[in-house]
């Protein structure tokens, strides 16, 4: 099979952070279809697992790092109270968490990174804020695309994957790239084999699922997301808050989300709706008709899964018509825009939720 790498600049001209990316023309999970393989000899020994990142000591006579917030980041990502995209900031979205998890915990919902807290969330041996892995071959080869931003244009191609390894990279570890490259020396490369420092977030594996034919269970190992979860009873959106609350049978808080929802020309359907189904890895189909800013040139279209889709890696189906819960594939701007009406989470989040809920399962929208 031909391959193909290219070095990319990332961020600006200061940061000389480089990127290595194999990009071979291979189907992505999202698009993959069975095929009939030949008998393999006895002898072979079993393909790497591309999703296993291997955690490497931390070097000899390094000083100790200092990672509060990102530390406590993590622990809440682990916990299931998601400060969204891992950053190392104290925004809002990191106090909403905080929040969220003294309530789960019975402590005073302050928002505020107290002892208690602190106590409560890290336990007796803090985990890491970080640990440096070593990148999977398998994990880094592609195929890339360049997505463009016109739905139309985003129909021609065969999947919607990640831009670059850095996108999924960052993906996988519940962040940003902008965050990899201040996490990393200026001369770190990113490719196969290479080490890099990223949030501390565990390996999955790849969870088999029967009659999964879209790659369910490779997209979680790829978001690095559990296949068991916490069931949830029912789900709240709070559009005060700006999270997407689960709760259990006896209505105690098991997870909560950070969401971006409605807008001035869709706005949040507030009522009691249900769960009517979940798409996994799913196909967009574009109707133009029902989005207020769509060009008077778009034609309706089907977009083919991925990532980097417009509701990213999971639609979960609402009673009301149109609406659901979905991805998204620009995670940095989540609770930070507008959406048409729906509820977009990260698609990391939004891949746990998929294993939260099921038809059949309430969901209020209040303000």
């Amino acid at each position: 099979m031909k391959k193909h790498s290219l070095v990319l600049c990332l961020l600006c001209a200061a940061c000389n952070m480089s990127v290595t990316e194999g990009n071979e023309n291979a189907s992505s999970p999202q698009t993959r279809q069975p095929q009939a393989q030949a008998a393999k000899p006895a002898a072979d020994p079993p393909a790497a697992d591309p999703y296993a990142f291997a955690i490497l000591p931390e070097p000899a006579g390094a000083p100790a790092r200092t990672d509060g917030v990102l530390q406590a980041q993590v622990a809440l990502d682990r916990a299931g109270f998601s400060p969204g995209v891992l950053d190392g900031k104290e925004g809002m979205s990191f106090t909403i968490a905080l929040k969220g998890f003294q309530e789960a915990r019975g402590l005073p919902p302050t928002g505020r990174y107290d002892e208690a807290t602190a106590k409560a969330l890290l336990g007796d041996r803090p985990p890491p804020a970080t640990w440096l892995v070593r990148i999977p071959e398998g994990f880094a080869k592609g195929p890339f695309l360049a997505v463009p931003r016109d739905l139309n244009e985003q129909a021609r191609l065969p999947a919607l994957g990640y831009r670059n390894l850095l996108e999924k990279l960052a993906e996988r570890f519940h962040t940003k790239p902008e965050v990899l490259v201040a996490l990393n020396r200026p001369d770190t490369r990113v490719g196969a084999g290479a080490t890099i420092r990223v949030p501390a977030i565990a390996n999955q594996p790849v969870a088999r699922i029967e009659g999964d034919e879209r790659g369910w269970g490779e997209t979680l190992a790829g978001l690095g997301v559990a296949k068991d979860q916490t069931q949830a009873d029912h789900i709240v959106v709070d559009k005060s808050d700006g999270v997407l609350r689960a709760y259990d049978a006896q209505d105690r808080l098991i997870a909560q989300f950070p969401a971006t929802m409605g807008s001035q020309h869709d706005p949040l359907p507030i009522g009691t709706w249900e769960i009517k189904g979940l798409s996994r890895n799913p196909d967009f189909h574009y109707n133009p008709d029902l989005f207020w800013d769509a060009s008077a040139t778009d034609q309706k279209a089907v977009l083919k899964p991925g990532p980097n889709g417009p509701v990213g890696v999971v639609w979960i189906d609402l009673s009301k018509p149109h609406y659901g819960i979905h991805g998204t594939p620009e995670p940095q701007l989540i609770g930070r825009t507008e959406s048409h009406g729906c509820i977009r989470l990260t698609n990391w989040d939004a891949a746990r939720l998929a294993q939260m809920v099921k038809s059949g399962v309430k969901a209020v929208f209040q303000e």
